[in-house]
Order: C-alpha cells, then structure tokens, then sequence
C-alpha cells in the first residue's frame, strides 16, 4: 500500500500543477504539443512498465495536448469544468472503484443516487417522485426516456415492446423540431424509430419551435421539444406545446441537455415555463452542474414506465428493499455517478447554484455587448449562456475563428445556423468570472484585427 500511496501523492502534485497553470496556459493545445503525442504510438509493451513511470508519460506527453476544458476561458460545446467538491468526490468514488448497478454491491453509491435524485428534482422544479436515470450524457439520456416513451405509447396500444420487439407493431409516430440536437435523431435511430421517420416542425429566427405547425395525430405519438437551444440558447414554447400533444394522447419528451438548469435561477425559471408539464426530460451534469465527465440524467414522471423499459432480470443478482440504479437505466456495470452530482449539489446549494447560472449567463451578455460594440453581428437574442457572433461572410468569420483559437487565450468554435456562419460562444463553467469575458474580448478583438484578409 505504501507503493500506491505514493503513487497518488504524485498523481495529486501533477494534477494540482496541472489545474494551477490552467489559468495562464493556452487554452487549445499547440501544435507542437499535439504532434509529441506520437510517442504514445508504439507496439503493445512486452515488460511491465512501472505505475509512476506510466503516470510520469500522461502527464508530460499528454496534459500540454488537453483542451483547457476545466479552465475559465474555454467557450465550446457547452462544456462546463469541474467543481472543486465533485472533482475530489470524482477522485475519491474512483478509489472506492464501485459498481453501481446494485445497492447490494454498493450501499453508499445507491444511496447517494437517491437523495440526488430528489434535490435535482427539485433544483430543476421536475414533479416529485419523478424517476431518475443516472447516465452518461444527453445522448444516452434522450436514449434512455425516449425507450420509456416508446414502452408507454405502445403499451397503451396493447404491445409489449420489450418482450415482441417492433416488428409487427403499431407505428409510433413521433414529432420533433426542425432543429432538435443530432442526439435526439440518434437516440430514435437507436430505438428503431428512425432517423428520418419524423415529422420536422418549423422553427422562428431564434430556433424556438412554431407550436401552431404541430400536426394533430392519431394514435401512438411522441412529441419531442427542446428547452435550450444549441446554438441560440432559446426554448420552444413548453406550455402551449404540452397542451396541444396532451390532447392528442402523445408523450411529451423535453431535451434540456443545459437549459433546464435555468429552473436554478430566479432570473431565468420563466425561461422552463411550462417544461413541468412533460413526461420526461433529458439533461447533463457535466455541462451547468460542472462535474466531471461523464455525466447525463434522465428524468421520466412515471418511474413504473422507466423501470418497465430498463428492468434487468437474473436469478443471480440480488434485488432489495432499496432502489435498485440498474432498474433505470441501460447499463448494468457503471461508475457511481451520483457520487460526483451528491458532491456538486451539497458543495453549491440552492445559492451557489443559483449564481453559477446566473453568472454565467451575465458573462453571455457581456460578451454579446462587447463584440456589438465592437461592430460585430450578434446573431440571436441572448437569453441564456449562448452567443452567436458574425464577423462578416463566411470567409471572414472562419478566418476570425481561426486566427482566436490560434491566439490560444480563449477557445470558441464555429457553427453554421439558419444558413448563417457564426463563432458561437457557450459560457458554461463555474470558473469564468467578468474579467475572463474582457480578457477574452481584448483578445478576440485583437486576433480578428490581425487575421490575414483573402
């Protein structure tokens, strides 16, 4: 033990190093830094090779080639950091090393499970007594209530979906924004409804879904509706959109992969209006709660229906009085999850969630005014965490983008929404403070100035 002892101590002094220097380093890689990760490619070891040296080789080889993911200044992908509390739990339920499929198998992983479940019901103002899947993003996410969907509308059909498979089954007819995320395609992709089996709503110039377009059906249906747009941020008109699905018998699904973490905040939970009255809802933890990766929750009113699409039987694995985590979702083995979120919640509370968010979203309009200033297009309105900025024509937006991430002191991708080429920026991160936005701000200014004209 004494070995292992050591060994984490060094893991904590190069870690702790590591996450010292995340504050002034480059936040994308350089190019030099991801051209060393060729050392990594050698023949499978015929000799052991020590512990200290294999932590020794990630840390000098690999951490220069990170994305400065857990820093303060990086705005891509929604991607939130790691809070101190749930990066030492993440630490900590790794040593523990538990499976978190059974309560028999770990006592304080199901537990901790639970009681975050009910204050992430809570937090996200979803009904009580809501079931929860604990998963590993919104894709598995939308996956995983998009199953239950599909089990509740057949089985009101009379077809048990889980036992007789799809073939031969009523047509499930499932209705989705014209611009819902790729994950909910690919969940539905996955569950055998298709891809392309859709009926596509419209959309208005914030990408929020035209209530008025849903076509009424007859029969089993699921009405997908998306509370955050990737992009601009918006929501779809939750409330209008549950009534008209509510009367044509249809299951109601909310992909609120970040936006459903405005229910946190006084400012924002008008935004979610109307998300309450759903069957069931898809978010991440690793994106506004910032925990570690990975990290997706799946929410479904009706936990008899989670468990009904999710239930795993086998005479050898024990089934208590307690709630059993692999009854709700796909997997059987997995990492203690809840662990990370217990941490996050108890570290925060109600208030300092409450500020991440509205943080975050006051350094989205900082941003947004900044660049308008400047002379930029913003693109949409700012009403969460997301903005979408032009430079110009395709060309030169994608010459700016460039020319940012380049400069390395903040990281931004680019996106092409509603035909229109734009550098989108996502504040997403417990660590971004107002003096991060006007460093980043100088910066992209700077850079854009500078990029080469064609």
């Amino acid at each position: 033990m004494v070995i292992v002892d050591e060994l984490l101590q060094s893991v904590a002094r190069r870690a702790a190093g590591y996450l010292e220097g995340i504050r002034e380093r480059r936040v994308g890689p350089a190019p030099e830094a991801v051209e060393a990760l060729k050392v990594f490619r050698e023949p499978m070891p015929e000799k052991p090779t020590a512990a200290e040296e294999v932590v020794r080789l990630l840390d000098e080889n690999g951490s220069p080639a990170t994305m400065g993911i857990s820093g303060p200044r990086f705005f891509g992908f929604v991607i939130g950091g790691s809070l101190p509390a749930a990066l030492g739990a993440n630490w900590l339920a790794s040593a523990w090393d538990q499976n978190a499929g059974l309560f028999a198998a770990s006592p304080v992983s199901a537990l901790l499970e639970e009681v975050a479940l009910e204050w992430l019901l809570e937090v996200l103002a979803l009904p009580a007594g809501s079931g929860g899947a604990f998963v590993t993003g919104a894709t598995m996410a939308n996956f995983t209530a998009l199953a239950a969907a599909r089990h509740a509308v057949l089985e009101r059909a009379g077809w048990d979906v889980e036992a007789r498979g799809l073939y031969g089954a009523p047509a499930i007819q499932v209705i989705v924004s014209e611009e819902a995320h790729p994950s909910v395609f690919k969940s539905l992709g996955l569950l055998g409804l298709g891809r392309e089996r859709v009926h596509r709503v419209p959309v208005d110039n914030q990408g929020r879904m035209l209530a008025d377009r849903i076509p009424h059906v007859e029969g089993p249906a699921i009405v997908c509706l998306q509370a955050g747009n990737v992009n601009s941020g918006a929501f779809d008109p939750a409330l209008e959109i549950c009534r008209r699905a509510r009367k044509m018998g249809a299951w109601i699904h909310v992909d609120g992969a970040f936006g459903l973490w405005a229910a946190a905040s006084a400012e924002l939970r008008h935004l979610i209006t109307g998300t309450a009255e759903a069957d069931s809802w898809a978010t991440d933890a690793h994106k506004w709660l910032n925990v570690p990766y990975d990290s997706g929750l799946a929410f479904v009113r009706d936990p008899e229906q989670l468990r009904r699409a999710m239930t795993l039987t086998a005479a050898y694995l024990p089934q208590g009085d307690h709630r059993e985590p692999s009854q709700y979702v796909p997997e059987l083995s997995r990492r203690a999850r809840g662990v990370d979120i217990w941490a996050a919640l108890k570290s925060l509370g109600r208030e300092g969630l409450a500020e991440l968010v509205d943080r975050n979203c006051r350094c989205a309009r900082r941003f947004a005014e900044g660049l308008r200033r400047a002379g930029f297009t913003i693109l949409n309105d700012v009403v969460l965490n997301q903005v979408l900025v032009s430079f110009g024509s395709p060309e030169e937006t994608g010459r700016a983008i460039t020319a940012i991430q380049q400069d390395g002191t903040c990281w931004c991708g680019g996106t092409l929404w509603q035909q229109q080429h734009a550098m989108r920026i996502s504040v997403s991160s417990w660590a971004t403070t107002e003096q991060d936005v006007d460093r980043s701000l100088e910066a992209v200014l700077s850079a854009v100035r500078a990029a080469p004209a064609r």
